[in-house]
């Protein structure tokens, strides 16, 4: 090529290059543009957004089907279990069930989750994960209702070591069923139990054992009930047989309650204590203050009434008897026969008044008598102490209206001769008049009812205590 030739296309290429390196002239706008900060223009490497390449998962969830156990095909799986108990919540007596919070723990190997590994120990993960890997299908027998905390986030937690083993844990609250006998009641004590199980593998897919034995179950010490002592925690094993699908391995939380009585006593035994002694006060009021005796029996009767109505409330309906209801039942005879009493005694005083009117109508000379010789006459004398009255032997026997002849006599003549010790007596005027109107049934009831219901209570605590 000839030298100007080239001189010619260098000098284009040369002026090409330098038209394109010059800036751009902007188009007017009419606004002035301030120049921005040179530091603006500097972009932050993101280091998110640099790809290094895909990194090699530690575990291979997506090689294997983990919709089969470990060791699909040969053995029993070996699955550990234990648990922390968090609370005891509640115990039901009414619905016969008790709530409870714990920590539940599972250990097993699966070989499919272990990874190469020279410096991590483990690997944790919530709850994610098991939705993707195999995990014991262990549910709760005889539960109600249950469920798996979820504040803030699903408590699970799972963590997979090196060689394949796993541990899964989660937080869950559940009310189960407990069979109480309340024949001791309050006085009682309760054993419930709270029982896992594998729901679909037998005892020859997959085998439940207690990990550390009688260590494996753990609780709070804080742990309290309002009216229960928890006496002791322990656990059990066994095999469940279902004759549809077979054996089962199947684990026992069993724990021993023994009830409160001092909160029974104040609310129960002392009131019912309460009202028999206080249906014992009629026996020393006068026999013809009707209304008091009566409104005294009525009155006790309707509150031990009440008390037991009370008490039966707030338990389920048995058919047997419970401990307070002996109780609450002989306490109520007691006052019904204190009712009753008082009725015999009522009805004894007004044939006795009756005997000593038809008597004074039959001989009006006794109308100058004292009342209270005339209420000697109560018709209870027999006939030989009549004729002793009367001045004769218990030997002679007189006929009725003899009878009642002399011994008007012998009172009135006797009544003359202790004229003189008139004025001694007056003192004790008072006191002959609350003996004289006191029956003899108020008498013996004054010491029988008390010492028949003491002893009743010494038997009562000696067996139930």
């Amino acid at each position: 090529m000839p030298y100007f030739t080239r001189l010619i296309l260098f000098l284009f290429c040369l002026t090409v290059l330098v038209e394109s390196r010059k800036p751009k002239r902007r188009r007017w706008t009419g606004q002035l543009e301030m120049p921005k900060p040179s530091h603006l223009y500097k972009k932050n490497l993101d280091v998110t957004k640099i790809r290094k390449g895909k990194p090699q998962p530690l575990l291979r969830v997506e090689d294997h089907d983990f919709t089969m156990r470990p060791a699909f095909g040969g053995p029993a799986i070996p699955v550990g279990v234990d648990v922390q108990v968090e609370s005891l919540d509640s115990i039901s007596e009414v619905d016969m069930d008790f709530t409870m919070t714990l920590y539940l723990r599972h250990y097993w190997k699966d070989e499919r989750l272990a990874f190469p590994s020279a410096s991590n120990k483990s690997m944790t993960f919530d709850g994610r994960l098991v939705k993707k890997i195999w995990v014991p299908d262990v549910f709760f027998v005889h539960s109600k209702r249950s469920f798996t905390h979820d504040t803030t986030t699903d408590n699970i937690m799972l963590r997979v070591f090196p060689d394949g083993h796993v541990l899964y844990s989660m937080r869950i609250t559940v009310t189960a069923m407990c069979n109480m006998d309340f024949s001791h009641f309050p006085l009682d004590s309760q054993t419930c139990s709270l029982e896992l199980e594998s729901y679909a593998y037998t005892d020859e897919d997959l085998m439940l054992y207690w990990k550390n034995g009688d260590e494996s179950l753990k609780t709070d010490e804080k742990i309290s009930l309002s009216q229960f002592l928890i006496q002791k925690f322990h656990t059990t094993s066994r095999l469940a047989f279902y004759s549809s699908t077979g054996w089962y391995n199947r684990l026992y939380i069993n724990f021993t309650l023994r009830r409160h009585i001092f909160f029974f006593l104040l609310q129960t035994y002392f009131p019912a204590t309460l009202m028999v002694m206080l249906s014992w006060v009629s026996f020393w009021i006068d026999r013809r203050a009707v209304p008091a005796r009566v409104s005294l029996g009525i009155t006790t009767v309707l509150t031990m009434s009440t008390i037991i109505t009370g008490v039966n409330a707030s338990m389920p309906r048995v058919s047997y008897i419970k401990a307070v209801d002996i109780y609450l039942w002989v306490s109520f005879v007691f006052v019904f026969l204190s009712v009753l009493e008082y009725a015999a005694v009522n009805y004894l005083t007004t044939v006795q008044e009756r005997k000593e009117r038809k008597l004074r109508e039959k001989f009006p000379c006794m109308c100058g008598m004292l009342h209270s010789r005339t209420m000697m006459l109560d018709g209870s004398y027999s006939e030989s102490e009549a004729n002793s009255l009367a001045g004769y032997p218990r030997s002679h026997t007189l006929t009725e209206e003899d009878q009642q002849d002399k011994i008007v006599v012998h009172l009135a003549l006797s009544n003359e001769s202790n004229t003189s010790r008139k004025k001694g007596l007056l003192k004790g005027q008072m006191g002959l008049r609350i003996f004289q109107n006191t029956h003899a049934i108020d008498k013996y009831s004054r010491l029988i009812f008390p010492a028949s219901y003491i002893f009743f209570n010494l038997i009562y605590w000696s067996v139930f205590s």
